[in-house]
């Protein structure tokens, strides 16, 4: 992101606290861009109004996590879906309208023209607000991701669903995007 995005401090000064709520979580499964920046949006707005966020990647939400400059060695089934699958943020499609990229492309185009953070920006601001992303070990399994291929990002684990089960239950509001 470069010197262009908000600092840690600048971040953490702008957190205004919403009164009655403390943590929200998400259950994010998908690859699509737009409902990826939509997730990131209501994340970080959260956690600038003073929420703790904890967002549960599944299935295809992994996609989100994946660092396509990191190869790890793979089963044949994990080779299959790390080549179907996109490699990380920049990857993602639209999910109406893509147009063979073009739609994307326009979206993304709009996105910097109104000075909206791209994804990857997004991201990183996640990670200043202290977002806490959660990978689901069971997709991962599935879908032969590794921990060692997923981004570097401060407050991110692999746990069971379980786990993250017992994090939603002490939210006071849970999403599915």
């Amino acid at each position: 992101m470069g010197s262009a995005g908000p600092t840690r401090a600048k971040l953490r000064a702008k957190r205004t606290r919403l009164s009655g709520t403390s943590r929200l979580s998400i259950i994010f499964f998908s690859n699509d861009l737009d409902k990826a920046v939509a997730a990131f949006i209501i994340a970080t707005g959260a956690a600038a109004s003073g929420m703790q966020v904890d967002i549960f990647f599944t299935f295809w939400g992994l996609s989100v996590l994946r660092d396509p400059r990191k190869k790890t060695k793979k089963s044949f089934v994990g080779r299959m879906f790390g080549w179907m699958l996109p490699k990380g943020s920049d990857g993602l499609k639209l999910s109406k309208m893509h147009m063979a990229g073009m739609g994307t492309a326009m979206i993304r185009g709009l996105m910097k023209k109104q000075n909206v953070s791209s994804l990857p920006e997004m991201i990183e601001t996640a990670g200043a607000l202290g977002v806490r992303f959660h990978a689901c070990t069971t997709s991962m399994d599935l879908m032969g991701i590794r921990c060692e291929e997923l981004i570097d990002y401060p407050q991110m684990d692999a746990v069971g669903v379980t786990s993250f089960l017992g994090m939603a239950t002490e939210s006071k509001t849970t999403l599915f995007i």
